[in-house]
This record gives C-alpha cells, sequence and structure tokens, in this order.
C-alpha cells in the first residue's frame, strides 16, 4: 500500500511541478524593444544629420585704387550685386598706389593696381589676383596730323626735349602733355616702356584719372596723352606705336609693349564675400565673353 502511495504521490508532484511551469510562462511579458537607441552600427539617422543650407552671403566689399582697371571692375560689381542681393560692392578710383596703400592699410578690401606691388609692400602679406590685361594707347586731339609716333619721339615728347608737333612730322603747333599723378600705374607704365624709366616733363596738365585724361585731349588742342583703351572715344586719335596698332593678336604676338596686367590684391587669402566677389571676376564665364566686351583682355591671354 505504501508502495503504490510512493508512486502515486511522485506522479502528482511531478504533474503540480509542470504545471507550475506552464503558468509562470503564460504569465510572463517580453519586453519591448527600445527603438529609440539604434543598435550599433546602424545606418539610422535623425533630422540632425540633415545638412545644413548653403549660407548666403552679405555684407560689404570695398575696392579702390587703379582707374585704368575701374570700367571693368565696376560692371563686375554690379552684375555681382544682381546676383547676390545682400552684398554691396563700393569700386572709387584714386590710381595704383592709393589702392596698393589702402589694402595694405587695411582701409580696402582689395586694392586694383596697374602694376606689381613694390618691395615696399613684401610684409604686408598682400595676396595678388590679376583679373585682366589691359591695353594702351598714347592718344592725341584729332586736329594733331599724325597717327603713328615711335618710341623715341614719345619719349622726347613726354620728357619735354620735343615740345612741337612739326617736328615729328605735323604741323606748325605747340604740344600739350597731359600727365596723371605720381600715383598712377599708367604713368609708371609709361615711364618704364616708353622712357626707359627716364624721368616725365614737368610742364602740361595733370589729372587725377584716365576718364579725366581722356576728356582734357578730347577738348584740348595740340594735345597728347596715355589711357586704357576702354576710355578711347570718337573725340581722340590713337596712335599707332612704332607702326603698330593696339589689337589682341599684337599684343599676344609681341608686336605691341603697350599693355598693363591689372591686379587685384588682398590682404591675406580673400574670403567670403569678397572672396566670391574676386571669383566671378576670374571666373571661365566672366574671362571669356565680358572681359573683352569691356575692351580689356582675358587675365591669362600670354599664357596661352
Amino acid at each position: 500500500m505504501l508502495k503504490l502511495f510512493t508512486k502515486r504521490g511522485f506522479s502528482f508532484a511531478l504533474i503540480a511541478i509542470l504545471m507550475m511551469g506552464v503558468l509562470a510562462a503564460c504569465g510572463s511579458k517580453t519586453a519591448a524593444p527600445d527603438t529609440k537607441t539604434p543598435a550599433a552600427g546602424s545606418s539610422a539617422t535623425t533630422t540632425d544629420n540633415k545638412p545644413e543650407p548653403a549660407k548666403e552671403l552679405s555684407g560689404t566689399v570695398t575696392a579702390s585704387g587703379s582707374s585704368a582697371l575701374l570700367p571693368l571692375v565696376k560692371q563686375a560689381a554690379t552684375e555681382f550685386m544682381e546676383k547676390n542681393p545682400k552684398v554691396t560692392v563700393n569700386v572709387t578710383a584714386g590710381g595704383s598706389g592709393t589702392g596698393l596703400k589702402n589694402v595694405a592699410d587695411g582701409t580696402s578690401d582689395i586694392g586694383n593696381s596697374d602694376i606689381e606691388a613694390g618691395p615696399e609692400y613684401k610684409d604686408k602679406g598682400l595676396v595678388d589676383h590679376v583679373a585682366a590685361i589691359a591695353p594702351f594707347a598714347l592718344i592725341v586731339n584729332k586736329d594733331v596730323a599724325i597717327d603713328n609716333i615711335t618710341k623715341a619721339q614719345a619719349a622726347d615728347i613726354f620728357m619735354g626735349k620735343i615740345t612741337n608737333w612739326k617736328d615729328v612730322g605735323g604741323k606748325d603747333a605747340k604740344i600739350v602733355v597731359v600727365h596723371r599723378p605720381d600715383s598712377s600705374g599708367s604713368k609708371a607704365l609709361v615711364k618704364q616702356i616708353v622712357l626707359d624709366g627716364k624721368e616725365f616733363t614737368k610742364d602740361g596738365v595733370t589729372q587725377e584719372s584716365s576718364g579725366a585724361v581722356a576728356t582734357t585731349v578730347g577738348a584740348t588742342s595740340g594735345s597728347i596723352g596715355y589711357v586704357d583703351t576702354p576710355y578711347i572715344n570718337d573725340t581722340l586719335k590713337a596712335l599707332k606705336f612704332d607702326g603698330v596698332a593696339f589689337s589682341k593678336d599684337a599684343i599676344k604676338g609681341g608686336k605691341y609693349p603697350l599693355y598693363g596686367v591689372e591686379h587685384m590684391y588682398t590682404k591675406g587669402e580673400a574670403k567670403d564675400a569678397v572672396k566670391a566677389f574676386i571669383d566671378y571676376i576670374t571666373s571661365s564665364d566672366f574671362q571669356g565673353k565680358k572681359v573683352e566686351e569691356l575692351k580689356f583682355l582675358p587675365a591669362d591671354l600670354l599664357k596661352k
């Protein structure tokens, strides 16, 4: 009897244990996965990873210096401001020397110059950006009865050794020399290329800008001066130089020496709106079309 009970008791105990296990399993709950934290190595992204929109250009850019380069920089400024309405570009002249001094002093963001910065600016941190090639010409009033001038004749006129047009094949009339101030890059180029570094005569009339020189020569009988070709108009006559008229091909071929390389200097590397403006001027689109429309030549002309 005891043996039977023991077997039966063991069976009941085993069944009870099994039933308790089933009930425990049924009563348990599985925790939901945490969807807030991606698993390690997951490529899931959140809105925090979206790229920020491009920052719109804003601010003011100031450029001063070369009056020869002024028409190009002013046109570029107008177009650039149309594309970037929150940027203001202020462009003034004053001569290459003024532009270099202003940018070195921090008065201007950009210093425009017809000539390279001299040794006095070696330690000023200036960075050069070549904007264009600017042909220039010796110009005379239309009543001057010559069409060509040699380098030697021009040098003698600008140094005051020749004072009458009859001495170079013209009429018996006094020569009136129209100068630029010493800060002018155009004057520095004429001094270098035509006068071989010698000094100009002190006689004559001095005008502050290329535009003023063109106006004065056009209105003054027997006068001669020098301007970049964008300033030549119907009131003037541009002389051939040693028998060669200015042209793109003549400059590229080395036959016409009267031209300047136009520089836009910044103090240190250009940034923000200043960089964007210079990038616009030196872009293939502006260089390939607008530069020649404005009567300049592309910056890389002499490298091709």
